[in-house]
């Protein structure tokens, strides 16, 4: 047996990494976390987001791929990584003019939670069967993730009482800016192609709208536009996620990059990620 890496074929987050709804609940990340004036204004201060939105997008893939089932040292060094870029990265608040770094912990807080969430909540919402145990274990598990970016493993919730109390906690901070506009404008009509804007209105905008439903209400107020019925978001995810756990996971995995692949090859067929191994 090879190195299992930091989460093991053992963890929640095995499992449900492999899952494809794990790029809706992605970019509904992307949407949670635009509400926190300070920490949207640190990526759109930083980086060309409409430019290389989609190599943003990727990177943040590769990064979650390689720490769930990459070796112990990819992870080690991914995580390394993020953290010498953020420590030389900081933002201009341009009302008050200070200037502060995206490494504040608060910042990688909010990043942190709204992420793990929406994972949580997207997958579950989308017929991913888990218990309020292994709801639990999985947002604990997590708190080696956060350790990865900068933050202290303690200060981290670790269960969904935590995680819940933390942004009842945080919501008095959270408003939509220019920048949030400007994701909200980013992910409802991304740059493309001209002969692949039908595809956009037709594909894409379904699920950033499908995405964008699966906020909480308070997102759907401060964003001012509204969404359908809890019930109705709730049957739309589980439609979506039957219809992608209908292509063979043998073939969504060949997509790059293939971490799933390369850790099934050093660990053995055994520890293919699959949802009926939770709770044996």
């Amino acid at each position: 047996m090879g190195d299992p890496g930091l989460f093991t074929p053992n963890s929640v987050t095995w499992q449900m990494h492999g899952d494809p709804m794990m790029w809706v609940a992605g970019i509904r990340a992307l949407y949670l976390q635009a509400l926190h004036p300070r920490a949207v204004r640190g990526v759109m201060q930083n980086s060309d987001f409409r430019r290389d939105a989609w190599g943003r997008l990727m990177r943040t893939a590769d990064f979650v791929g390689t720490t769930t089932y990459g070796t112990t040292e990819a992870a080690e060094r991914a995580g390394a990584r993020v953290r010498k870029i953020h420590r030389m990265l900081s933002a201009v608040d341009p009302g008050t003019g200070e200037r502060y770094g995206v490494d504040e912990p608060e910042l990688l807080l909010w990043v942190h939670c709204a992420e793990i969430d929406s994972y949580l909540q997207v997958l579950r919402r989308s017929g991913f069967r888990l218990t309020d145990a292994e709801a639990d274990r999985y947002i604990g598990e997590h708190r080696v993730s956060a350790r990865l970016v900068g933050l202290d493993p303690d200060a981290v919730p670790a269960n969904q009482a935590e995680m819940n109390a933390y942004f009842d906690k945080v919501r008095p901070e959270l408003a939509v800016g220019p920048e949030a506009r400007e994701v909200d404008d980013f992910l409802l009509r991304p740059p493309t192609h001209p002969l692949l804007v039908p595809a956009r209105e037709v594909l894409w905008r379904r699920v950033a709208h499908l995405a964008y439903a699966a906020l909480p209400p308070y997102a759907h107020e401060l964003y001012g536009r509204p969404a359908p019925k809890p019930e109705t978001v709730t049957r739309r995810l589980r439609a979506t996620g039957n219809l992608l756990r209908c292509v063979p996971a043998r073939v969504r995995w060949q997509l790059p990059p293939k971490h799933i692949l390369r850790a099934m090859d050093r660990l053995g067929p055994g520890s293919r990620p699959a949802p009926y191994k939770l709770g044996r």
